[in-house]
């Protein structure tokens, strides 16, 4: 609406001139103008602790510049779909969806979401392409952080890995093609694991001289047998979708073309459940890896309790 009138000539010559915009601007150009807004967002932010979707949403953009901003976010694609189930997905196939920097963040303000939104209930990770879920973190761009503390103060802030394994939600995996790095250990945080026959498998952190840092070193000895694990870690070697599965990795094997129908299957029964006791759930298995066994049964008992006491308040 322009000075109180919908539908005027001068609003019909701007939504013209907007279209026309929209279609010349470049993926490069919307990139360079959303980096410009992203880092005047971010100066007024505090490093980043007030969101840049809210800042941006309150600076009462124009809607070209709402839609540069949406246009250079497809590197990761966060959909809300039908029956209590969000989809996440990795869009960066020319580097086989290695994740870099600002895929990292997009992860982070995506969950967050999800996390927030009382309407989903479950979370689907998926890669694009046909080549892989994810070939790992982008190694382009390691070292390339102002300093090691301001890369220490990033993570600090926004902990994608810690995010993902305090998550509420039950959350689904669904791999295929390269699952190396990074591209396995966010999977690993997942609930439920789907694998493709093609699924090749690797923690290959030790043949380029440093570790999986990302849980990788935690996480597979407390999903599969700790020699396995050590096998995996150790030797940077990938396995394959068979081996996987034989070793607890990944729960079940899918064709390929059924692939992502089943994630949102499986998604869709776990959305299905009570929430509070899905959370519940996730919170007693966590705790009990790390409690005596005599210790985590009595918690599970006394949190069987309290979910009894709710349902009969309710």
């Amino acid at each position: 609406m322009i000075g109180g009138v919908v539908g005027t000539p001068v609003e019909g010559v701007a939504a013209e001139i907007t279209a026309e915009v929209l279609e010349i601007v470049t993926e490069e150009i919307a990139g360079e103008i959303v980096k410009v807004l992203s880092k005047r967002c971010a100066d007024r932010c505090k490093r980043g602790k007030v969101k840049r979707f809210a800042l941006l949403a309150a600076l009462g953009l124009p809607r070209v510049m709402r839609r540069l901003y949406s246009c250079a976010m497809t590197l990761v694609d966060y959909a809300k779909l039908a029956h209590g189930v969000a989809r996440i997905t990795l869009d960066r196939v020319e580097a086989l969806n290695a994740i870099n920097l600002e895929m990292r963040d997009l992860l982070w303000e995506f969950i967050h979401a999800a996390v927030l939104d009382p309407d989903v209930r479950a979370l689907v990770f998926l890669g694009a392409g046909a080549r892989a879920f994810s070939a790992g973190a982008d190694i382009s761009e390691f070292g390339s952080a102002p300093s090691l503390d301001a890369a220490r103060e990033a993570r600090r802030q926004r902990d994608l890995w810690a995010l993902l394994e305090e998550a509420p939600l039950p959350t689904v995996a669904a791999l295929h093609g390269f699952c190396f790095g990074a591209g396995i250990e966010l999977p690993l945080y997942c609930d439920l694991r789907l694998a493709a026959p093609d699924t090749r498998i690797a923690l290959p952190e030790v043949t380029l001289g440093y570790i999986p840092s990302a849980g990788g070193t935690q996480l597979t000895p407390r999903i599969c047998a700790p020699g396995a694990a050590a096998g995996l870690i150790l030797g940077g070697e990938p396995i394959d979708a068979e081996r996987a599965l034989a070793w607890g990795i990944v729960h079940r094997i899918v064709p390929l073309e059924e692939l992502e129908a089943a994630a949102l299957a499986a998604a869709e029964r776990l959305a299905a459940a009570d929430g509070e006791r899905v959370a519940a759930l996730k919170r007693s298995i966590r705790r009990g890896l790390d409690l005596p066994l005599e210790a985590a049964i009595a918690a599970d008992a006394q949190t069987a309790a309290r979910l009894r006491s709710r349902i009969a308040t309710r």
